[in-house]
């Protein structure tokens, strides 16, 4: 049963990489939620810690989330723009866990013009995502998860509705403190498109792993990111033909915890893609590094990142968690 169960996770994700897209809608999803993961480059799927925010980004990291666990996060993005989210992890028997989180941006007051920039008056945009997730641990080392979502989004008179699924598969080996991840995000489509067109979601296909050391405090993370998309359009690169090898470095992200004790991490990551996307708009290649914090006791965790996602300002992730 469990080696079923590992092959059909392993040919959903497999048969959701031919689900290729260009365009999509919702991308708030995309936004960064764990600090701990946007520190190590900002797709992490592979971090096997206590730590709540992190199965916003694989659904299989559950199982090793404490009992009763509330999570808040927080984002500081644009100017006038609120992100923010939250969950709730409980046990259900010895190998199943379940959670819910909700997930929100809010954009503020907008002003309304006509196509000669008349104002007419202002609208309001938003959106928001309600997820009910589950975990199963098959064995000692492999788990996997599932999420649901419903999101909305509303953007003056326009709205619309969209269900999706998150499927995550993971390995963990204690002893070589190793782990290995595969996920497929937003599985799904509009119920209610904006108009008269449906548009896709945005569909991404990664794969992480992390390793630890048992004689030096360090863990090293790389992740594989947005697998289905290889098209060199697709990025910014000021009209010219994209290489072979800045387009393989446009899907890794890398990064490296310190642990100097059991209750404390330090992280430094580096995205290359944001990295070429913002010097493209006239940033650095600096653009692409990450860093972050954390204290990590039995019950309370507390981090903060540190990362670039616009050229006005950075961005501040901060995620809070207690374990009732």
């Amino acid at each position: 049963m469990r080696k079923k169960a590992i092959i059909i996770l392993l040919t959903i994700l497999t048969c959701a990489a031919k689900a290729q897209e260009s365009n999509s809608v919702f991308n708030f999803l995309n936004l960064p939620v764990s600090a701990h993961s946007t520190a190590l480059g900002g797709n992490n799927i592979s971090l096997i810690e206590d730590d709540a925010s992190l199965i916003f980004s694989n659904p299989a990291l559950l199982s090793s989330v404490s009992d009763k666990t509330l999570n808040l996060n927080f984002m500081t993005y644009l100017q006038g723009c609120n992100v923010g989210s939250a969950s709730f992890v409980k046990f259900a028997g010895e190998r199943s866990t379940w959670g819910v989180t909700a997930q929100y941006a809010n954009y503020g007051s907008m002003d309304e013009t006509t196509v000669d920039n008349t104002v007419t008056g202002s609208f309001n945009a938003m959106d928001m995502a309600l997820s009910g997730m589950y975990a199963y641990n098959f064995n000692d080392r492999w788990a996997g998860g599932a999420t649901g979502k419903f999101i909305y989004s509303k953007y003056g008179d326009y709205s619309s509705v969209a269900l999706a699924v998150d499927l995550g598969l993971n390995y963990y080996n204690e002893n070589t403190d190793f782990s290995l991840s595969a996920v497929a995000q937003n599985l799904g489509g509009q119920v209610k498109a904006f108009g008269d067109k449906h548009e896709k979601l945005p569909f991404s296909l990664l794969f992480g792993i992390s390793k630890g050391f048992n004689h030096a405090p360090f863990r090293l993370s790389l992740t594989l990111i947005d697998l289905t998309r290889w098209d060199s359009d697709y990025y910014f690169n000021r009209g010219e033909d994209i290489s072979a090898g800045k387009l393989i470095l446009n899907h890794i992200t890398l990064g490296v915890d310190y642990l100097p004790t059991d209750y404390l991490y330090l992280s430094l990551g580096y995205n290359f893609r944001r990295a070429n996307e913002m010097k493209a708009m006239g940033s650095s290649h600096a653009a692409g590094l990450c860093a972050g914090a954390g204290i990590q006791l039995s019950r309370f965790k507390f981090g903060l990142a540190y990362a670039q996602y616009h050229l006005s300002a950075p961005g501040l992730v901060f995620n809070a968690a207690y374990s009732l």
